[in-house]
Parts: structure tokens; C-alpha cells; sequence
């Protein structure tokens, strides 16, 4: 019989853990067989979901800052098997009223904190860890109305590229997850900044939203966790430094 001490939990650490689409990939971690560390800046939030399971640990970090590496590293004692970064950005608007000030904040929380979470574990990646970043839809196709969705999550691919072609010897390798638009708050922040700049209700432009899709639906939260924990698999070292869209058939162009 295999039994937990012989076959010790990895660790996956996850930036993003409390938000609305990071409650549902933690859970998922977890019944995947992993332990997790969850990373934010409200310990509040962090300890509400460490009681929901003897397999969550937290610690209380700004992954825009700096400081936030050391922090995390003192929590990290054993194999990582995933890093994910999947943290929250101010909404800003549109890219014609959107603060040069908000949109470099946004990218320093999407990529700076990519590579701040990547320096944190690094010492505890092995051949087969996975580096995960969520991203999103905006980020490959570009709206007038989403102005930090989508320069942030580009500046994010092109990170995890490098990532991936800088780490690829050591067998660890580099995933972004692009779901979107998910049905979450953030989604709703943005519909009501673009219905007042409009003169509309939100509603009409979450309608508008969702018929973009080709099956005319949003993103859910579990299927974006479903995506990340995909990327478990052995055999997702084929997907090394990919895009998995997960925008219910939104983007028209190819690739």
C-alpha cells in the first residue's frame, strides 16, 4: 500500500491563492496530491483558506515588491512541483484614460511578480517542475477598453517565453494559462468602467462580452483550475513554453 509517508506531497506555490479564480485551482491542487503555500498580502484571507484544508500553509508577501523573494523563499522547504502566479491588477479603463502611472504598476504585479515568485523557488525547482502564469484573453487580442489587462498580460508571455528557453536545459518548463473573459469581479469592474464611459448598463456589455465567444459563454473559474492542473501531467513537458487558451473560442486570430 502507498501511503503518504512514503510518497511524500510536493509543494506548489501559488501567488493569487484568495481571488476568485485562485480559491478554485488551490482546491484543485490540492486534490492533486500537492501541499500549498499560498502567497498575499491579506493574511486574513490567507488564513480563511488555510483552514479549509491541513494541506495549506500561507505567507503573507507583496509580490510587488521586492522584499517579497526572501519572504517567500523562508517559506519553501521541499520540492516545488508548480509555481503559479495568478494575482489580481488595478482596472484602469480604457487605454485612452488609462494612468501611465496604473498601467506600470500592473505590469510590475504581472511580470515583475512572475519573476520575483520564479527567484523565490528556484533553489526548490527539479526536472518536470512547471512554471505557471495566468494571463488572459486581452493580452492576444487587444481592446480599447481593457487597457492593463491587456498590456500586462503580453508583457507576461513574452516573459514566460524567456523563461522557458532560459530554464528548458534543467528540464523545468514554462506555461501561460490565458483564460478569459472569466466570470469573476474583475470582469464585472471592467464591464461597468466601459458601460459609463458608454452611457449603458453593465449588463449590456456583459451580454455584448459573452456573445463574443464562440459558444457564447464566459470562462469559468474551474475550468481554468482544470488548465492548471493539466500541466501536472508528465507529458505537458510538450507544452514548454506554450499559450493554453481557455477563452471559450474568443480569439480569431491563427495560431
Amino acid at each position: 500500500m502507498t501511503t503518504e509517508s512514503n510518497n511524500p506531497r510536493e509543494l506548489a506555490v501559488m501567488v493569487g491563492a484568495t481571488g476568485a479564480l485562485g480559491k478554485f485551482v488551490a482546491r484543485r491542487l490540492v486534490a492533486s496530491g500537492l501541499d500549498l503555500l499560498a502567497v498575499g498580502r491579506s493574511e486574513k484571507e490567507l488564513k480563511s483558506l488555510s483552514e479549509s484544508s491541513p494541506h495549506i500553509r500561507y505567507c503573507v508577501a507583496d509580490i510587488s515588491e521586492d522584499s517579497s523573494i526572501e519572504t517567500i523563499a523562508q517559506h519553501v522547504d521541499k520540492t516545488v512541483r508548480m509555481a503559479i502566479h495568478a494575482p489580481g491588477v488595478p482596472v484602469a479603463g480604457g487605454v485612452l484614460e488609462a494612468s501611465p502611472l496604473v498601467l506600470g504598476q500592473a505590469v510590475n504585479i504581472k511580470a515583475g511578480g512572475m519573476l520575483r515568485l520564479f527567484r523565490a523557488v528556484e533553489s526548490h525547482l527539479v526536472r518536470g517542475s512547471r512554471l505557471v502564469a495566468v494571463g488572459g484573453h486581452y493580452g492576444f487580442e487587444p481592446t480599447a477598453y481593457a487597457a492593463t489587462a491587456g498590456v500586462a498580460n503580453a508583457a507576461l508571455t513574452n516573459l514566460m517565453r524567456q523563461l522557458s528557453w532560459a530554464l528548458g536545459d534543467r528540464g523545468v518548463t514554462a506555461h501561460l494559462v490565458a483564460p478569459g473573459p472569466a466570470e469573476t469581479e474583475r470582469l464585472h469592474a471592467i464591464a461597468t468602467a466601459n458601460a459609463a464611459k458608454r452611457g449603458v448598463t453593465p449588463d449590456v456589455v456583459l451580454d455584448e462580452i459573452r456573445q463574443q465567444s464562440a459558444i457564447h459563454a464566459f470562462t469559468l473559474p474551474e475550468q481554468v483550475a482544470w488548465g492548471i492542473c493539466l500541466l501536472l501531467a508528465p507529458e505537458a513537458d510538450a507544452m514548454a513554453g506554450s499559450s493554453l487558451m481557455l477563452d471559450s473560442g474568443r480569439r480569431h486570430g491563427l495560431p
